[in-house]
């Protein structure tokens, strides 16, 4: 019997593993399949405080997972399949591969992944000119010019944001009308930097190996014609889902598919929820990181109570 699990190496997770090493209680990380979470696959880092020059990516999930290390964590590969409250209120936690686990306190912190356009040109340049996360990645295309795939807020809150610090902005909509709201979609009509491209899918990111992303050709669907944009950087605004496969049912989710939360509780005790997995607004590593902090102390907390 583990006093806390938690369940995703991004983070909010490992900073969660290392407020509850500190508490006391040893838990248990399991890793997933993704180790060092969404953050891993960004290049660099320059807006998590305390590294003025930035860092490399996966540079710093390394440094939380060793400090995490150094306090006592242990780690687990594997994956998180299905969770179940049995009659003593304890938590047992099904792994993929068939094993059983059981815990007093779980902290679910598995994360949301940006929605992919499918194409291999996309995997092929993403963190060489494409990225799902233009406050994240953005001040890199500073002065350069840039498209963003979408037509929801995140697409529209990302084209107004490059548009402060980029040349210029293509903002690439499949449909002839934004799906956001009428405030923000006003602000992006109005702006001079951003030029909207309705009825239009992405046909193909073109770029080199040396050069990362040049260009973007887009397919108007409507006409069938073709266009080259020259750019060095797209964002793929399109959603994210969250990994909540493994609470189906059981803990209250939102219209998009996240974990409904007060602070980090949720509505089954005794698990707790981080990271974005439960943040449909901020998506950055720092607010990650506070709460799987706030998780790590409430389920401190829960276990105090028993």
């Amino acid at each position: 019997m583990e006093k806390v699990i938690i369940a995703g190496s991004g983070p909010a997770g490992l900073t969660a593993a290392i407020y509850a090493a500190r508490a006391g209680f040893s838990p248990l990380l399991i890793e997933g399949l993704q180790q060092g979470g969404q953050l891993a696959q960004a290049p660099r880092v320059e807006n998590f405080p305390g590294f003025p020059e930035g860092i490399p990516a996966l540079e710093l999930m390394d440094r939380m997972r060793l400090q995490a290390e150094n306090f006592g964590v242990r780690f687990m590969f594997g994956e998180l399949e299905r969770i179940k409250v049995e009659d003593d209120g304890t938590i047992s936690c099904k792994m993929t591969d068939g094993t059983i686990l059981q815990t007093v306190a779980l902290i679910g912190a598995t994360g949301a992944a940006a929605r992919k356009l499918g194409m291999e040109s996309e995997a092929r340049f993403t963190g060489r000119g494409v990225s799902g996360c233009a406050v994240c990645d953005g001040s890199f295309y500073r002065g350069k010019k840039v498209a963003v795939i979408g037509g929801g807020d995140t697409a529209l809150g990302d084209a107004l944001f490059l548009a402060r610090i980029c040349e210029s902005v293509d903002l690439i909509h499949r449909r002839d009308q934004f799906r956001g709201s009428k405030i923000m979609a006003d602000r992006v009509l109005e702006n001079e930097k951003v030029k909207v491209h309705w009825n239009s899918v992405a046909d193909e990111i073109l770029g080199t190996d040396e050069a990362g992303v040049t260009a973007i050709r887009i397919r108007n669907k409507v006409s069938g014609e073709t266009e080259e944009l020259p750019v060095e950087g797209v964002f793929v605004a399109i959603g994210h889902n969250p990994v909540t496969e493994w609470a189906a049912g059981l803990i209250d989710i939102d219209e998009e598919g996240y974990f409904i939360t007060n602070g980090t509780k949720t509505n089954v005790p005794g698990v707790f929820i981080a990271g974005d997995v439960q943040d449909r607004l901020y998506k950055q590593a720092v607010t990650a990181s506070a709460s799987g902090c706030a998780a790590a102390i409430e389920a401190e907390h829960y276990i105090a109570s028993l």
